[in-house]
């Protein structure tokens, strides 16, 4: 080689240090920085030149020296993907399990005085009632603690309905997010392109972009690929999200629903296709357990709950369809049974419309007729019972075609919509007339007095056995029956079992989720003693290179001073 192209080679190699130099003090440098990922320095050969060669000498090469190829990121693809999903996979048990929490408190305690001890008051009443039902005193306990029971569990239920529309908010809230980090991507997507275009690498770009799709993964399950050019495109639930060549992403939207105001997110570019099914199975293995905005879709639910969605049956209106609701759902009615607000909502109304119907039946007597689906009918001049819980615009009896006064039975093919026949919390009061004059209980007999006279004890006793009844399911779901005494403590063991679940899920992915991201951290996590040697190693080539350049410098200085001379 040439002594000027040994000066070519020694630049070359000075050249590449110094960049190298620049690369580890960057890295050092952003050692506390959130989301950078270590750069690496990638070095290659110059092309060389071939020298003139015959037959019987082979071809001699001259190398230029050392080139600085280029600084990429070091990070690993599958780290990256299972470290995603996890985290979705952890945010909706994060949910699952606040809800759960925030549900149980809310069961347990409403005003300072837990729900359990008014369901405690009700059975004393009923027993006090039972030892003494002509007595005015009874009487008038038994219809205050009833009035008390009605009013707290209006609280109860109050309280469920206001956290769903707290979760509703975050809904909302959360797809503006989603919109917002797909915002932020497209956008970085575009300038990585114009830079990566002039065949410079845009790692700190990708290192924000990547931070990005970080913190998406909390809220969404999504897939994603990176193409040659360095762009991201991103799917959420299998549609497209952020594309090659979009300033903007398909942004997701949300459909407001005219009578609860519940927000679904939907795609508004695919008419308004709903982004997640409600009754799809949540399951590890299928995947449909990631992400936080699906979990609070999935808490939330799609409507105020009551006692009718506690059934496993429901046939819908339109079709005739009979449908497993409470599990699979219907095209008029989706499923409750992965609602964990919806779930509390129900199971309380359940349990106070069973109380309230069997109390009702008793007083007016007519309990076996109604069990047995049969409709009580009244003539004109005929006493008509009363009842102690009233429904909303919709009296006991009205009269039928034949002129008679007939029980209205309860419609629930309407509900959520229409409640106005179902005993149901946010369809009843206590009758007023009552409350001026408890001793109209049994009426038409005159406080648990007979016609001739005598206590009507079998009333009193009847009340006594529906609360001690072990008969009720609190959903479909669960094989244990519970009397009226039981169900309510078993229906917050069941909120506090199903937040064990939720916790242990929920610390699980927390160990998951830590153990791949310290596995990610060794990866792309920036070691200061490492750069520290990277810099010693860099310095002393470029130190080396500097001493070579001289040498050859001093060289060609001696043969020029010499030819001259």
């Amino acid at each position: 080689m040439n002594l000027m192209g040994s000066v070519h080679v020694g630049t070359s190699a000075l050249q590449t240090s110094q960049n190298a130099l620049n690369a580890t003090a960057h890295n050092l440098s952003n050692v506390e920085t959130t989301g950078y990922v270590r750069q690496q320095v990638l070095l290659g050969d110059r092309k060389y030149n071939y020298a003139p060669s015959t037959a019987a000498i082979g071809p001699q090469q001259a190398g230029l020296g050392v080139e600085f190829s280029k600084i990429r990121q070091v990070r690993d693809y599958f780290l990256d993907l299972s470290y995603r999903k996890e985290a979705g996979r952890g945010s909706f048990y994060d949910i699952c399990y606040e809800t759960t929490n925030e549900v149980e408190t809310l069961l347990g305690e409403m005003n300072g005085a837990a729900f359990q001890e008014t369901v405690d008051e009700l059975w004393t009443a009923v027993e006090e009632l039972q030892k003494d039902p002509s007595s005015s005193v009874t009487q008038g306990q038994f219809v205050n603690v009833c009035s008390q029971f009605i009013d707290r569990a209006s609280s109860v239920y109050s309280g469920l309905a206001d956290y769903q529309d707290n979760l509703n908010a975050r809904v909302k809230d959360m797809v503006d997010n989603i919109n917002e980090i797909g915002e932020k991507i497209s956008k970085l997507n575009m300038q990585i392109l114009e830079v990566e275009l002039t065949s410079e690498t845009a790692n700190d770009m990708q290192d924000q972009r990547n931070l990005l799709m970080d913190e998406l993964a909390k809220y969404v399950r999504y897939d994603y690929s990176v193409n040659s050019d360095g762009v991201v495109e991103i799917r959420i639930e299998g549609e497209a999200f952020v594309s090659r060549g979009k300033p903007t992403p398909f942004e997701m939207g949300y459909v407001q629903d005219e009578n609860t105001g519940f927000y679904t997110p939907t795609w508004p570019w695919a008419d308004d296709e709903p982004v997640f099914d409600p009754n799809q199975e949540v399951s590890t293995a299928k995947n449909t357990n990631i992400g936080e905005l699906k979990a609070l879709v999935l808490a939330r639910g799609d409507r105020r709950a009551n006692y009718s969605d506690m059934t496993s049956e429901y046939t819908d209106p339109e079709t005739g369809e009979t449908v497993d609701l409470y599990n699979n759902g219907s095209s008029d009615k989706a499923s409750v049974a992965n609602s964990i607000v919806m779930n509390a909502m129900g199971e309380l109304d359940q349990m106070v419309h069973q109380i309230m119907i069997d109390i009702n039946n008793i007083l007016a007597g007519e309990k076996s007729q109604i069990d047995a689906g049969d409709s009580p009918i009244y003539s004109p001049d005929e006493d008509l019972p009363m009842e102690l819980f009233v429904r909303l615009g919709t009296d006991r009896y009205e009269i039928n075609d034949s002129g008679n006064y007939e029980y209205v039975q309860e419609d629930t093919s309407e509900s959520p919509r229409n409640v106005s026949t179902m005993y149901t919390i946010s369809n009843i009061k206590i009758n007023g007339d009552f409350l001026k004059q408890p001793t109209l209980i049994g009426y038409p007999d005159s406080g648990f007095l007979k016609a001739d006279g005598t206590v009507d004890q079998d009333k009193a006793d009847a009340l006594a056995n529906a609360f001690s009844d072990t008969s009720i399911m609190i959903n479909p779901n669960v094989t244990k029956l519970s009397n009226f005494k039981e169900y309510y403590t078993d229906m917050v063991s069941l909120a506090a079992n199903s937040g064990n679940v939720y916790k242990s899920f929920s610390e699980a992915q927390v160990l998951t989720v830590d153990s791949l991201d310290d596995s990610r951290q060794q990866v792309m996590g920036v070691n200061s003693s490492e750069e520290l040697s990277n810099m010693i190693k860099f310095q002393n080539a470029f130190n080396a290179s500097s001493r070579y350049i001289n040498a050859v410098s001093e060289m060609l200085e001696h043969l020029i001073s010499r030819l001259g001379g």
